[in-house]
Formats: structure tokens, sequence, C-alpha cells
């Protein structure tokens, strides 16, 4: 039996606050820094790292290393879903020019995308391939993946075989964190999802 441990942890909130900013490559706030160290504060028993590229993942990432002694591997499949016309947006922006696009992108997220977005079914596709690309380079590791909310929905979906398109009934503060447990013997594998944390 192998067992691999996989802490998925959300970015901190980012310089100007809450909104629909994809890949739109915003820094960390002050208050961001601060959730994130927070939030992994008490224990760090991480043997790998890996992270998004964008710098509200990538900065902290860079700052954990130091103190774990690992090095930051990069992971473009790990880069939150891109929004289309709605990045940059906030939401209280977007329900000017329809108040009810929100709660029906929620509900519906394939029938409701905005402009220019990428597909559901893409964005899903390639975090289950970073997923499983990073259970296979550091099977039997504990491993923390600096992420975004998108990120962290499509990975539980994936691990426990959910309908994509329910993913956002999935609540991820900033800072949040999911841990996953993936046991695997004799060419099985069994992903359980042990905890998320809502974060900040």
């Amino acid at each position: 039996m192998t067992t691999t441990t996989l802490d998925f942890l959300r970015h901190g909130e980012p310089v100007g606050g809450k909104k629909y900013r994809g890949q739109t490559d915003d820094p960390l706030s002050e208050k961001g820094w601060a959730q994130m160290r927070a939030a992994t504060a008490d224990v760090q028993p991480w043997t790998a790292l890996v992270s998004s590229p964008l710098s509200r993942c990538r900065a902290f990432a860079d700052w954990i290393s130091e103190s774990l002694a690992l090095p930051v591997q990069l992971d473009p499949r790990l880069a939150e879903v891109r929004f289309g016309v709605w990045e940059g947006q906030t939401a209280e922006q977007l329900k000017q020019h329809d108040p009810d696009c929100i709660f029906n992108f929620k509900r519906d997220p394939v029938a409701n995308r905005p402009q220019g977005a990428e597909p559901l079914v893409d964005f899903h596709a390639r975090v289950a391939a970073a997923y499983d690309d990073i259970l296979l380079r550091h099977a039997g590791q504990h491993v923390l993946v600096v992420a975004h909310a998108g990120v962290i929905r499509m990975a539980i979906c994936h691990a426990l075989g959910l309908p994509f398109e329910q993913a956002y009934r999935i609540n991820v503060g900033s800072a949040g964190m999911a841990r996953f447990k993936i046991e695997q013997r004799a060419g099985e594998r069994f992903d359980s999802l042990m905890w998320l944390s809502k974060g900040g």
C-alpha cells in the first residue's frame, strides 16, 4: 500500500479584493500574505511543493520554500480558469448589467459561461491531469499545492468522481485548504477528501 497526501492551498486575498480575476496576475495583498501565513503556521509536514505560476500563488510558494528547503515546481495547468469578459470585474459590477448572472453561472456554469471564458470541460481536464501527474511524481509523499479556488473545486470533483458542472456548490475561501489522501495498491487507487478548510 502506498499512501500519498495532497494539500491544495488557495492563495490569500490579492490586491484589489474579491473579483473574477481568473488569470489576471494581481499580487497578494498584505491581508492575503497574513491569511496564508496563518493557514500554514502550525504544521508544515510537506516533502514537495508545487504551485500555479500566477504571482498570488507563486510568491507564497517561493517564500515557504525557504523554510521547507524545497524547490518550487511550477505547473501552468494549476492556473485559475480564464473568465473571459468577466476578468477583473467584481460581482457587483457584473450584476449591474445582469442581476441574475452570478446566480445563473453558479447554478449551471456550462450553459452560463462568460463570453470568451475557458470551457469548463477543458479546465477540469487540465486540473485532473495536473493532479494525476503530481500523484505519479510524488507517490508516498506529502505535497503542498498552492493554487486557486477553481482549481481546488476541480480537484475535488476529480478525486471524488463528482460532476464538474456542480463545482461551484463548493465554497473555498481565501487561504482555504483541501487535503486529499490517495491510497494505491496492486494498480488500484482510492482517493478521499480528508477535510476542506473554508478559509477567510
